[in-house]
């Protein structure tokens, strides 16, 4: 079986500037995906206390373990944020992603959604996407796409379809850590 693989995920802002890199993430391997993420040919990534730097440079730890979820030609991404009170999920709307090598990158517009591990989600940052929309001269197709994957990404979240599945998740999450504890034996 293929092992899971490092990546890094780097996110820009449209005016091509790097805007945040998650320097350790671990691909989970296709034979290994839920057959509904394969089928959408997903790209899963899992992270534990990953690096994270900031566009000017300063670096953090994230605190908690998080399985991300990129869809091909979806204009938006999910992480799902495994804390102590049940998975958050954390949703930004974003450029289709772009994998090349061990790098996935994609551009952030600004808008997310959060849905909290209670079931009540929110959408918040309008006012930074309306800046940047004015600040960038974002293209009507641009504008377009986002509102477009914002409403695919409610139609998912509500409807409690892929990949907002919480014991999906978990399970994920469960087999990359039992593997990475053979591994260091």
């Amino acid at each position: 079986m293929e092992p899971y693989r490092h990546c890094v995920i780097k996110s820009f802002k449209h005016n091509g500037h790097i805007h945040r890199t998650w320097q350790q993430n671990w691909l989970v391997p296709d034979e290994l995906l839920d057959d509904k993420h394969r089928a959408e040919a997903m790209k899963v990534f899992i992270n534990r206390q990953t690096p994270i730097q900031e566009s000017d440079g300063k670096i953090w730890i994230s605190r908690v373990p998080a399985v991300s979820f990129f869809i091909p030609k979806q204009w938006f991404n999910v992480v799902a944020l495994l804390e102590e009170g049940g998975v958050r999920y954390y949703c930004n709307i974003a450029s289709p992603p772009y994998l090349q090598g061990d790098v996935l990158t994609y551009i952030d517009y600004d808008l997310d959604v959060i849905r909290t591990a209670g079931g009540e989600r929110s959408i918040v940052d309008q006012d930074e996407y309306e800046l940047h929309k004015a600040a960038y001269h974002y293209p009507k197709m641009v504008d377009e796409k986002v509102q477009i994957g914002l409403s695919a990404l409610l139609e998912r979240m509500d409807q409690n379809l892929s990949p907002f599945q919480d014991k999906l998740i978990t399970s994920y999450y469960e087999a990359w850590v039992k593997r990475s504890d053979e591994v260091e034996q």
